[in-house]
């Protein structure tokens, strides 16, 4: 069975792709099967988007989605919820504020179920990331729950981490305290056109500039007008080539 679907994953089946996400989602999916995934024909760009709950991480994805079709890549996310109490999957919010065709092929959109104690990420994401990557997406997107401290684990998993605060929340120095500003390559004020963005900015420039080491690079971006996105997405491919 394994090899059947394999073949139909190789021939570009997004339900052979779906059905082995699942199984990788579940640790099913043995390393000699990935091994035999053909090597993808470009490098693919691995993104984290992390930040606390109601920052707005979906909608600043939706935002960007379309921006990276417009240059013709494809793009797959990978949005690790909570998990339900009542039912253990994942909560799904995610696809309902990440708006895409549902003929575009270009696009593919997983909601993953993070237990608590697996550092907010949901288990077996690099048997994932391979595999999307090997299905031809040149961009990958992980979504991180923002649980705190555990967000920093994400760095071993994407080329480039992108961190999301809010004006006037105290975010700035709950995630100085996580580590999360140290392993942030790039640090979003989101909802830009709120009171309090260009003082909270000011703050993460402060506390950035104390820090040893490389220093983030920061924006202001507002997912609502569209303030900041397609200079955001630019300066994505620009750090990550670094």
């Amino acid at each position: 069975m394994l090899e059947s679907l394999l073949d139909k994953f190789r021939g570009g089946d997004r339900q052979a792709l779906s059905r082995l996400l699942s199984m990788a989602s579940r640790g099913e999916v043995p390393d000699s099967l990935l091994d035999q995934l053909a090597k993808p024909t470009q490098q693919s760009l691995v993104v984290a988007i992390t930040g606390s709950g109601g920052v707005g991480k979906s909608t600043l994805i939706g935002r960007l989605i379309p921006i990276i079709r417009k240059e013709n890549q494809g793009v797959a996310v990978l949005a690790c919820d909570p998990k339900s109490p009542l039912t253990g999957g994942a909560l799904l919010g995610d696809r309902f504020r990440m708006p895409a065709l549902p003929e575009d092929d270009g696009v593919f959109i997983r909601s993953l179920a993070a237990a608590p104690g697996q550092a907010s990420l949901a288990a077996n994401l690099p048997a994932m990331i391979q595999l999307l990557k090997a299905f031809g997406f040149s961009v990958v997107v992980i979504e991180t729950v923002g649980a705190g401290q555990g967000d920093t684990a994400v760095r071993s998993l994407a080329d480039i981490v992108v961190l999301l605060l809010q004006p006037e929340t105290g975010d700035d120095l709950q995630w100085e305290k996580a580590g999360l500003l140290e392993v942030a390559d790039l640090v979003v004020i989101h909802k830009a056109d709120l009171p309090g963005a260009e003082g909270t900015e000011a703050r993460v420039r402060d506390i950035l500039g104390l820090s040893a080491g490389k220093k983030a690079k920061v924006l202001r971006v507002s997912s609502k007008p569209g303030q900041g996105i397609p200079e955001l997405w630019q300066t994505i491919q620009a750090t990550s080539s670094h």
